[in-house]
Order: structure tokens, then C-alpha cells, then sequence
């Protein structure tokens, strides 16, 4: 089996030399060869070739590359719109050779053909950004097609979180490399228009609450972050901490999680618990998550100092869970539970701003609202039925 490094490097060396000499000379043919001969040799009992360029991380399956940290080839993929490299099938030289032509276009800034890009896509070699399958940014309104590969990544994304989820309950850890790579394709996804996209999960099944609602909460939390100026490092570390907000859930009987009812007093208190266990799971979980320990914590407590857990002393929360309190609940009344139907976007906003200086950071309940209310990003809310691709306004 062939190094998925040393295929990288190849790779990276044969568009270099494409950019030198023409089509068929010596020179151009060996460096593609090189190349072609690398990626045959990474098939295996893993599964397809696949890679993931992360600002500064290169993924491979889900494998981080650490000898390829700040690779600067990564960089130059990732600003032609290449965030994501995955061959399906074992592919001719003659359809390699191809794709790199493709790529060399887009690193070289050259007009793209559409429909050479969808052969592309048909000869088993996806490419693009990360979740999106190599389909250029759209432009408002979205075309069916581009609003369906939407609809496919966020479906990929909470699949990915599913397994981040299970491997919590097996192992007792957060990965965090997919935590974070859930992240960064959420904000792929709401960047790929003129302006910024909200794009939240409608529930399909209601055991499916907890990943539906996290994917949805990490992108209402990064939306805001954003519109209140925080830097990337910022936003990209909220998201996180939204998305793994309510982690401690899954030591939640499902009965409990899912009762259509008034819960007892036990099993309030073992929904109480959460937050608690979640903050413990993040901790030990030997990454650096402190931000995301501490939102899992104090996600449920007011800025009155109501709530749970219940804090021994009154202190302030840290602005990361105002914020993705915020968003919690409203995500939480916008969805359909089996005690009770969603409320509309409007009626959510209202009761925000009703419990502004009580329950909530009035500055960023003002926030919120004026970045839904007023237009500062566009909410787009995928369709329940798995024929249509339709989205509709929240």
C-alpha cells in the first residue's frame, strides 16, 4: 500500500510541472504518472481515497496528517474552492489526467465548464467544497440542484455527528477532530451565497432530536458570532461549543429524552444531569475544549441565575453560553416536540426579547433578532419530505 503523504506530495509536484510544459511532453507525463501510480496504491481494506484540507490540518479517511501541518499546498487548494478530494472508484490514467487538468483550472483561476465538472463528478472523483461535492458557490435564489447538495452535506454532517455521538457512549472521548470538521463543513455551507445562510435541519425523527438540534445550534451560534464581529478562531470555536452543547444527552434513557409528557421528578432530574455529565465528557476528553466544556455546563443558566445547574453563588456566565443559550432555545421552540407543535420564527423571536434581562443577555437577543428579523443573514430551512428540495423562511 502506497502513503497518503507521499501521494499528496506527488500530486502537488505533477501541478506544479502541468503549469511548466504542455500536454505530452516527457517531463509532465512522468510527474503524472508518479502521481497516478501513488493514488493506485492507496486502495485498500480502508475504504475509497478520501481528503480533507482544513486550514492548516490535512484528514485523510479520518486519519489527520500531522506531517502535513500548515502544508501550503492545502492553503492553495482550499482558496480554489477544493476543501474536500475523494476518489470513489479506481479511475483510468487517461480520467486522472483529466482531474488534474480541473484542478490546475481552479488553482489557476481559469473559467471552469460546468458540465466537464459534472463528468468529473461521474467518473468517481468528487472534489470541491467540503459537503458540497465539487459544485460551484450559488448565487441567490439557489437553483434545486445546488439546494439539494445542501440538503446531502447537512445530511452528511449529522450522520458524522451520529458517529461522534456513538463513539462518546463507546469510548467516553469526543473526537474531536470530526467534531470540528462538522464544524467547518456547517460553515462551508453557509457561506456559499452572497450572503451569510443560516441552514438548519428540520426533524425527520424525533430520536433524532439531539443531532438534528446540535448541527442547528452550531450554526444559529456561529451566525451570531459572526454578526457580532468575533474572529474566525471565535466563531469556529462556538460552533463547536453549540454543536456539543448538549453532548451529556446521551446518557439519557431515550424514554426520558423522547416522553411526550410533563417529565417526573426523577426524570427531571436525570434531564438535569446533563449538563453536568456533558461538561465531564468534554474535560476528559484530552483536546483542547475548555470553551466547549464550559457552554456544556452553563448552557441552561439564566442570566437571573435561574436554571440548572443550580450555582452556589450568583456569577456572571461567560458571553460563549448567553450566546448559545440564546440559540438553544430558540431552536428548541422552533421545533416540533411530542408535547408540543412548533412555535413560528416570530412568535420564538418575541418570547427572546420578552425574557431579555431575565432569562437572556439583552445585547445579544438584540443581536439575534436584528440578524434574522432584519436580514443580516438569510435562514433557510430544509423541507421534511425527502423528495422535495424545497426551503422555506423560518
Amino acid at each position: 500500500m502506497s502513503d497518503p503523504i507521499r501521494f499528496l506530495n506527488a500530486f502537488a509536484q505533477a501541478l506544479a510541472v502541468m503549469t511548466l510544459y504542455p500536454q505530452g511532453h516527457p517531463s509532465r507525463e512522468r510527474a503524472v504518472d508518479a502521481a497516478y501510480d501513488e493514488l493506485d496504491g492507496l486502495w485498500g481494506p480502508v475504504g475509497h481515497p478520501s481528503f480533507t484540507f482544513l486550514e492548516d490540518e490535512v484528514v485523510f479517511g479520518r486519519e489527520r496528517l500531522r506531517d502535513l501541518k500548515s502544508w501550503d499546498w492545502g492553503r492553495r487548494l482550499i482558496a480554489a474552492g477544493i476543501q474536500r478530494l475523494e476518489f470513489e472508484r479506481k479511475v483510468t490514467r487517461d480520467e486522472f489526467d483529466g482531474f488534474l487538468d480541473e484542478v490546475l483550472a481552479r488553482l489557476m483561476l481559469s473559467s471552469v465548464d460546468t458540465g466537464e465538472a459534472r463528468q468529473m463528478r461521474s467518473l468517481g472523483i468528487r472534489f470541491g467544497a467540503v459537503g458540497l461535492e465539487g459544485q460551484e458557490k450559488a448565487e441567490a435564489p439557489m437553483p434545486a440542484m445546488a439546494m439539494a447538495s445542501l440538503e446531502l452535506a447537512l445530511g452528511e454532517e449529522a450522520e458524522t455527528f451520529r458517529w461522534v455521538q456513538r463513539q462518546v457512549r463507546s469510548e467516553g472521548a469526543v473526537p474531536f477532530l470530526e467534531a470540528e470538521a462538522v464544524v467547518r463543513s456547517l460553515s462551508v455551507a453557509m457561506h456559499g451565497d452572497s450572503r451569510m445562510v443560516l441552514p438548519l435541519l428540520k426533524l425527520k425523527e424525533f430520536d433524532q432530536y439531539t443531532t438534528t438540534h446540535s448541527l442547528n445550534v452550531a450554526v444559529l451560534s456561529m451566525g451570531l458570532a459572526e454578526s457580532l464581529g468575533c474572529g474566525a478562531n471565535d466563531v469556529r470555536n462556538i460552533g463547536v461549543a453549540g454543536l456539543l452543547h448538549d453532548i451529556g444527552k446521551i446518557r439519557i434513557p431515550l424514554e426520558v429524552l423522547t416522553k411526550p409528557g410533563k417529565l417526573s421528578d426523577d426524570e427531571r432530574s436525570i434531564m438535569n444531569q446533563h449538563p453536568i455529565d456533558g461538561a465531564r465528557i468534554i474535560m476528559q476528553s484530552g483536546e483542547d475544549l475548555g470553551m466547549a466544556a464550559i457552554v456544556a455546563y452553563e448552557h441552561h443558566i439564566m442570566l437571573n441565575g435561574g436554571g440548572y445547574p443550580r450555582l452556589h453563588y450568583t456569577r456572571e456566565c461567560t458571553m460563549a453560553s448567553r450566546l448559545v443559550h440564546v440559540c438553544d432555545v430558540y431552536d428548541a421552540l422552533s421545533t416540533h416536540r411530542p408535547y408540543r407543535d412548533a412555535w413560528p420564527s416570530e412568535k420564538t423571536m418575541s418570547y427572546l426579547e420578552e425574557r431579555a434581562g431575565a432569562e437572556f443577555d439583552p445585547d445579544l437577543v438584540a443581536a439575534f433578532i436584528r440578524t434574522l428579523r432584519e436580514g443580516e443573514a438569510q435562514v433557510r430551512v430544509l423541507s421534511d419530505e425527502p423528495v422535495q428540495t424545497d426551503f422555506s423562511d423560518a
